[in-house]
């Protein structure tokens, strides 16, 4: 079926991406009437993945389509938008919202930071299997199939995706031989629910001072890396020259190009390496150290963190990390646009199985962050480390502050880490579920 949207070229839709964020800043710095009574329940960052959402929505625009030519030969299409948001945005701003980081005061946050990921990631593996039961007892069908066709075996690619990311999901796919035909309907959950779930948490940031007096939690610590980084902003800051701009955009992509170099180096290195691990389990464990983007967003840490102990760090005076949040909001428009909002009406068992798993992994979060008195941004963050990943942990820690993004790097690498193990886990309890 052609389902080509009206705007194909790249270079018209990121124009028409940079546009729906030139609206949100605009109507966002209105301070009188509907605009300001609007953002104060709804965040610019939610906007900002909205407006292009509804733009993929209405028809204007796609992540991906399909063409029939005269001759019935069908095509696949796709923007590489993301691609170039993900890949050299998000280092790039991770680097230039690390440069003045405070990596004890970091630290300092405390172990309730942990606990709260380690809780997201419990809540999917018990998630999965609860909802495949509740499911089961209303549409056993939707839960049902045999050998490669079991909807278990595609669940656990979301399980993958939703503790540690496209390594992981691919790792999944592998060893539970999920049919490949099918595997597109597992991706389609996983964008609907996950971006679902972002928007959410995203609207959260908002009235977060209202959820932290709710879950009576301590913010100090949070508050005094915040004051750190904005006392040292301050003290350091200058009107930029365009030799400070054209610095920081050396800093920047410098060190992108030697996270790409580096990770095109150490993931074939160590695929090799996984690949003649002989125990399949553990071969799979490991297969996310083959991943190019867990090395690049690694290295690039790594490399930012190295550079705050620098005079580089300087370089937030005259805005770093303004420039790397301009990235940021790009790549959220770029992730905004892969949500067609009427995909949530095209296969409603599957899309109710998600809904149930992730509200078991929010519950669970709450839960846990009123009885140790956690504040929201461990929740948004802890949460976002598992079902986001690299890619979506540092847009949410940087929505409470610029300098928090390293920490939703931090803790996604974790996700990385325990993502292919906990989601055997959680197969394993979700095979059970459905064949009971």
């Amino acid at each position: 079926m052609d389902n080509t949207p009206i705007f194909t070229d790249d270079t018209i839709v990121f124009g028409l991406l940079m546009l729906a964020l030139g609206f949100v800043f605009v109507t966002e710095s209105i301070k009188t009437g509907f605009w300001s009574k609007f953002y104060k329940i709804v965040p610019g960052l939610f906007m900002a993945y909205m407006v292009p959402a509804v733009l993929t929505t209405t028809g204007l625009i796609s992540p991906e389509w399909t063409t029939v030519s005269e001759t019935g030969v069908i095509t696949e299409h796709s923007t590489n938008l993301y691609y170039v948001a993900s890949r050299y945005l998000l280092p790039a701003a991770l680097v230039l919202m690390t440069l003045s980081i405070d990596l004890k005061a970091v630290f300092n946050l405390g172990w309730k930071a942990l606990v709260m990921f380690f809780t997201g990631t419990i809540g999917i593996i018990i998630g999965g299997p609860i909802a495949i039961l509740l499911i089961a007892s209303v549409s056993p069908e939707t839960v049902g199939g045999v050998g490669p066709d079991a909807v278990w075996r595609g669940l656990s690619t979301l399980a993958g995706s939703w503790i540690g990311g496209g390594a992981n999901q691919t790792a999944m796919l592998e060893i539970y031989g999920y049919n490949q035909a099918k595997y597109g309907g597992m991706v389609f959950v996983d964008i609907v629910v996950a971006n679902i779930w972002m928007a959410i948490i995203l609207v959260g940031i908002g009235k977060r001072n209202r959820i932290n007096k709710w879950l009576k939690a301590d913010t100090s610590s949070i508050e005094e890396l915040k004051e750190k980084v904005s006392s040292f902003s301050e003290k350091v800051k200058r009107n930029p020259s365009l030799t400070d701009i054209m610095i920081i955009a050396a800093i920047a992509f410098g060190t992108v190009s030697v996270a790409h170099l580096s990770a095109n180096y150490l993931a074939p290195l160590f695929a090799d390496m996984v690949a003649g691990i002989d125990s399949p389990t553990t071969r799979n464990i490991f297969t996310f150290l083959g991943s190019k983007f867990f090395w690049m967003i690694s290295i690039a840490t790594i490399i930012a963190v190295l550079l705050s102990n620098t005079k580089a760090k300087n370089y937030e005076g005259a805005g770093a990390s303004k420039f790397g949040s301009v990235f940021i909001y790009i790549l959220v428009a770029s992730i905004g646009m892969k949500m067609d909002l009427t995909m949530i009406f095209d296969n409603l068992g599957l899309i109710a199985i998600g809904v149930i798993w992730m509200s078991i992994h929010a519950l669970l979060l709450i839960l846990i962050a009123k009885l140790i008195k956690a504040p929201y941004f461990f929740l948004a963050v802890g949460s976002q480390a598992n079902v986001g990943g690299a890619a979506s942990a540092p847009i949410v820690a940087s929505a409470f502050h610029p300098s928090l993004a390293t920490v939703g790097v931090l803790l996604a690498v974790f996700g990385y880490a325990v993502g292919t193990i906990a989601a055997i886990g959680c197969t394993i309890l979700m095979e059970l579920a459905a064949v009971s």
